[in-house]
């Protein structure tokens, strides 16, 4: 699996990319990884894949060279289990706000593949208070590849609004936040990352973010005004 390629490549220092095709469709998933895409984020939280939509989107992301990193919905054991049986080259588990949660999603990727589990990628999600707090005792838990802020839901859980009109940064207290996360989990030997957009990804990746979330759907939307504008010229 290429959760291992993936591993390796955080490890040697690499910034990497997860895309959201915010499609089921494994054509354009095979498509967004030959375009240059390390990994496709198949979210299971908010979107609409199945467990044989797993299977095949994995496979066809490894088939080019890419990884297929699944989000569950919650920390379910059995669910975390299935996907990785699905196919999954890595989990990134929603909501893990503490040491004894971070030791149970570690645990049950290992159950769930005692012969080959580090061929899989382990990546919590950092998205509230409690969890930038508990960062410390977290990062004391083996076994875990990435620790990775959400900036939306920490935004809200922060009580800010979680949506920003393009160009316009977050807060100053949540980029505050992230960059302690950043500067905890790379002091720890450990690699971190986030959601990016155009306007902070530079910002980001000089934080020292590797492992980088990135939407389509605002790229796609700018290429297009880009052809409309110099149509229109």
């Amino acid at each position: 699996m290429n959760g291992a390629k993936l591993r390796a490549r955080l490890k040697a220092g690499e910034t990497l990319t997860m895309l959201n095709t915010h499609h089921v469709s494994s054509g354009l998933a095979q498509r967004m990884t030959e375009l240059g895409a390390d990994a496709l984020f198949l979210d299971c939280e908010h979107g609409m894949w199945s467990h044989d939509d797993i299977r095949s989107h994995a496979q066809i992301a490894r088939s080019v060279g890419g990884a297929g990193i699944v989000r569950p919905h919650s920390h379910e054991r059995p669910l975390m289990i299935r996907y990785l049986n699905a196919g999954a080259d890595g989990l990134m588990v929603p909501m893990v706000d503490t040491a004894e949660q971070t030791a149970a999603i570690v645990d049950a990727v290992r159950y769930a593949l005692p012969t080959s589990y580090e061929n899989r990628l382990v990546v919590c999600m950092i998205e509230t208070p409690e969890a930038v707090g508990n960062l410390d005792d977290m990062l004391k838990v083996d076994g875990v590849d990435v620790f990775f802020v959400g900036p939306s839901d920490l935004s809200q859980n922060m009580g800010y609004s979680p949506a920003l009109p393009a160009g316009e940064p977050r807060p100053k207290e949540v980029v505050e936040a992230i960059e302690e996360v950043f500067a905890k989990t790379r002091a720890a030997g450990l690699a971190t990352g986030t959601l990016v957009r155009e306007v902070d990804i530079a910002h980001f990746t000089g934080k020292g973010a590797q492992f980088l979330y990135i939407h389509s759907d605002p790229f796609l939307k700018a290429g297009l005004e880009k052809m409309k504008g110099l149509i229109a010229s």
